[in-house]
């Protein structure tokens, strides 16, 4: 299993606006995929916005080419969800899950 990581900065104000984003939009769509296996959503306030870290397994790095290209380090943070943002991730991070679930 492959675990992809993204983090992004949210405006004050807009946190609840961008989980309701991920919730309506980006994780129905990441269900749909083949070989997407969850997500995690971590938060925490810093002192610039609400930070995000976004958590998602994958079965392969074919499941995440389904859904992020060719591209595979390239974040895919849709115009909406930037709008949001005051800095967020241009790359992802990628590991390789060892173990899990202790």
């Amino acid at each position: 299993m492959i675990s992809r990581h993204w983090r992004g900065i949210i405006r004050r104000g807009e946190a609840e606006n961008y989980l309701d984003h991920l919730r309506r939009k980006t994780f129905p769509q990441l269900e749909t995929i083949e070989g997407f296996r969850g997500a995690s959503i971590l938060k925490r306030e810093v002192t610039s916005g609400t930070e995000f870290l976004i958590v998602t397994n994958w079965e392969s790095t074919e499941a995440i080419r389904r859904f992020a290209g060719a591209a595979l380090n390239q974040a895919v943070v849709p115009p909406e969800a930037q709008a949001m943002m005051i800095e967020y991730d241009k790359e992802v991070v990628h590991y390789e899950v060892i173990e899990g679930g202790f």
